[in-house]
């Protein structure tokens, strides 16, 4: 049960293949797609689970097929930096396959989710060996790398209220919402959404409270119901 946690319970064949979830896997050539399909492990995950361990090393990349995923650092007193939530068909652990070395964050299940698996050797052989689909990892990884960097901006500049309204656009963005339109649909703990907007708990909750004293949200648990969009997006831009 123990390893079972740790590492995910592992099915003998994959759901879909890999190109009928996400494009980029569509410009491999067939023996390609036969060769790396016949490599992919299935994992499943509970809420809790971890994934993968900051320091780790990778023997993976991944893609995650459904449920969500938080990427984190932890800092001083092991306090959580929230610094990617994934949403399905998001890869993720490939930065650290084609750069070496240990993962520099860590991966937690947020809820059920399910994760395929391509090992290490058979990625790099396919980035060296298909030049559309190395350029199109390469694109998706300058992506990421623009989106950390704006966000970086964000955490050290945007005062209280503005970190917090940027979270939760960016939940809304990444999840969407529930039938209402309204709702975010990603209900996430205080602590969550404090180290996601990098800030205490206490001041989380009080910033969220302020948020609904002005009608801007409503708070029912952890559902979050945005009521102003435009004011929402008016504190995040002026911070």
């Amino acid at each position: 049960m123990k390893e079972n946690r740790k590492r995910g319970a592992s099915l003998s064949a994959p759901l879909a293949n890999l190109w009928e979830l996400n494009a980029i896997w569509d410009v491999l050539d067939e023996d390609q797609k036969s060769s790396v399909m016949s490599q992919v492990e299935v994992r499943h995950y509970r809420k809790g689970d971890m994934i993968h361990h900051e320091g780790a090393t990778p023997t993976h990349m991944m893609m995650l097929v459904s449920g969500k995923i938080k990427i984190y650092k932890e800092g001083v007193g092991q306090r959580q930096q929230i610094i990617r939530l994934l949403k399905p068909f998001d890869f993720f652990s490939y930065r650290a396959v084609v750069g070496g070395g240990g993962y520099n964050s860590s991966a937690e299940a947020i809820e059920q989710c399910t994760v395929y698996q391509v090992n290490k050797e058979c990625f790099i052989d396919l980035l060296k060996n298909n030049n559309q689909f190395c350029f199109l990892v390469m694109q998706r990884m300058a992506g990421d790398l623009g989106t950390q960097e704006a966000k970086t901006v964000n955490l050290t500049q945007k005062h209280i209220r503005g970190r917090l309204a940027e979270a939760l656009l960016t939940l809304r963005h990444n999840y969407g919402t529930d039938e209402d339109g309204a709702t975010i649909s990603m209900y996430m703990s205080r602590d969550d959404l404090a180290s996601m907007s990098n800030m205490t708990t206490s001041n989380a909750i009080r910033t969220l409270s302020q948020f609904a004293q002005e009608g801007i949200v409503s708070v029912d648990g952890r559902k979050i119901k945005i009521l102003d969009e435009n004011e929402l997006m008016k504190v995040s831009r002026i911070g």
